[in-house]
């Protein structure tokens, strides 16, 4: 296809995508070319595009590579692709108006065009989350959800010298801010310039919804506060969530812990995570039902979960929040030194809170409290209730909400170090981490292994140990005397 062709089929989706007009064609078309460094573009009629926004960014790129406008591997070509981009995407106010539009006739046509938006503007990066590596792994808990994240692209040693030479600007204040909003980015900052945010009003404050660019499941959204304020877990969050929820009934949202280790990676911005996917931890049954007196119509119980989950559903949202700030009231001053549960340190350091995740079941309201406690100690100087030294190999990072509810987001290194592994049980010649080797012949004990098994047998292998890290993270092992002590805190509600 010549490069006219290109560029008069990239104006043509741009004008589809709503955010200009066939007036605006003649316009567009120079200012593509500009961008890619041609001087004239020959006679071409508009068509029926048959190639995707993406192959066609891929065109024009090439034609700025090979015009010397852009390097390969360099900070501004992401810079470029955004801005190249940014001409698909309509602006804040057209996006938002559309949104509205849809959210008429049903809030799922909303968030079917917002996401498509999203991902054909190249907003979310669909081509290197497709890299990640997805294997399901059944475990006594149910099917879990292991993904060895391959998506975020690994900077090269000469980004990362540019990166540290430039200038540092406290502009936008993180990546969760309203003004990444259109922000162009830096050599140490990701390009926005085609990012849009859906605004919300939540209960006269302002917040915003918008997708993750490296989307770990289906719709992986974010909900951020317009003002920069470190993350809380309070009443006032358990509010929020059900408010989200009677907005897009359809998604799940939930929140990261407000604590460091037991926290997400981004504790300096209030926000939420949703989307509409059921984890594994949806699906996982209340095993035991206790009543909580001041809410007759509550149903609550804890959940057959290797993390110490309470889970609560009412038809009444107000009831489900009095109810989750009366058990958060309670975990953040609850101790019980039998089982090494201390609600504060000497100094006053608070060490308790809780993972809080919420959806619509129908007409009922159903929230799950996943109690966490940050306590380090000798033995365990990481974290008590933290991936414990023998499943650090496979997992090391903090548990945050996504991990809680089933699905494991695993560090890149594990691509290449497990096909290590099944060269070393194959008895091949290998490179095994020596970190991977007690697991490794602890498995050569348990299996034969042969080409055609190897690979699932490991994968099954790190289901387990993903299943290990959980029960690591649980305050109340699933042990007679751990649930002993979950019930000695029930019996305290």
């Amino acid at each position: 296809m010549s490069i006219s062709q290109t560029v008069t089929d990239f104006v043509t989706l741009a004008i589809q995508a709503g955010g200009w007009m066939e007036l605006d064609r003649l316009y567009l078309q120079n200012r593509v070319l500009a961008m890619i460094g041609e001087e004239s573009l020959d006679p071409v009629f508009p068509v029926v595009v048959t190639k995707t926004s993406l192959e066609l960014l891929d065109e024009l790129v090439e034609q700025a590579l090979k015009n010397g406008i852009v390097q390969e591997e360099s900070a501004d070509l992401e810079i470029f692709e955004a801005q190249l981009m940014d001409f698909l995407t309509p602006p804040p106010s057209v996006v938002n108006a559309f949104f509205a539009q849809h959210y008429e006739k049903d809030p799922v046509d909303a968030t079917d065009y917002f996401y498509k938006l999203s991902k054909e503007n190249d907003y979310i990066k669909t081509r290197a989350i497709a890299k990640n590596i997805v294997f399901p792994a059944e475990t006594e808990y149910g099917q879990l959800e292991i993904t060895i994240n391959l998506s975020r692209p690994e900077k090269d040693p000469k980004q990362i010298a540019a990166a540290r030479q430039a200038t540092q600007v406290n502009y936008p204040k993180c990546v969760l801010c309203m003004e990444n909003e259109g922000y162009k980015g830096r050599t140490n900052y990701p390009a926005r310039t085609n990012h849009r945010i859906i605004r919300m009003n939540l209960d006269g404050e302002s917040w915003g919804f918008q997708y993750s660019p490296y989307a770990y499941y289906n719709e992986h959204s974010i909900i951020l506060s317009e003002e920069h304020r470190p993350m809380v877990i309070s009443k006032e969050t358990f509010h929020r969530l059900t408010r989200i929820i009677e907005v897009l009934p359809h998604y799940f949202v939930g929140s990261n812990a407000d604590l460091p280790i037991v926290g997400g990676s981004i504790l300096t911005h209030d926000h939420y995570q949703a989307g509409r996917h059921i984890f594994p931890m949806e699906k996982a049954p209340i095993e035991q039902y206790f009543e909580l007196s001041d809410f007759p119509l509550m149903n609550a119980g804890i959940v057959k979960w290797p993390m110490s989950v309470i889970r609560l559903q009412s038809p009444n949202s107000e009831d489900l929040v009095e109810a989750a700030a009366l058990i958060l009231d309670k975990w953040q001053h609850y101790s019980d030194e039998k089982v090494s549960i201390r609600a504060f340190s000497e100094d006053g350091t608070p060490h308790h809170t809780i993972t809080p995740i919420a959806r619509r079941k129908g007409s009922l309201f159903e929230m799950d409290l996943v109690l966490r406690d940050n306590n380090v100690s000798d033995e365990h100087p990481d974290g008590i209730f933290h991936p414990h030294q023998e499943v650090q190999h496979i997992k090391k990072e903090n548990i945050g909400l996504i991990e809680v509810m089933g699905l494991a987001v695993l560090p890149p290194r594990l691509n290449d170090e497990l096909q290590e592994v099944e060269k070393y049980v194959l008895e091949k010649e290998h490179h095994i981490a020596e970190y991977h080797k007690a697991w490794a012949d602890q498995m050569k004990e348990n299996y034969s292994f042969n080409e055609a098994n190897a690979k699932e047998l490991i994968q099954k292998e790190v289901g387990q140990i993903f299943a290990q890290v959980l029960a690591d993270a649980g305050v109340y092992k699933r042990t007679l005397e751990g649930q002993a002590a979950f019930k000695r805190f029930i019996d305290s509600l």
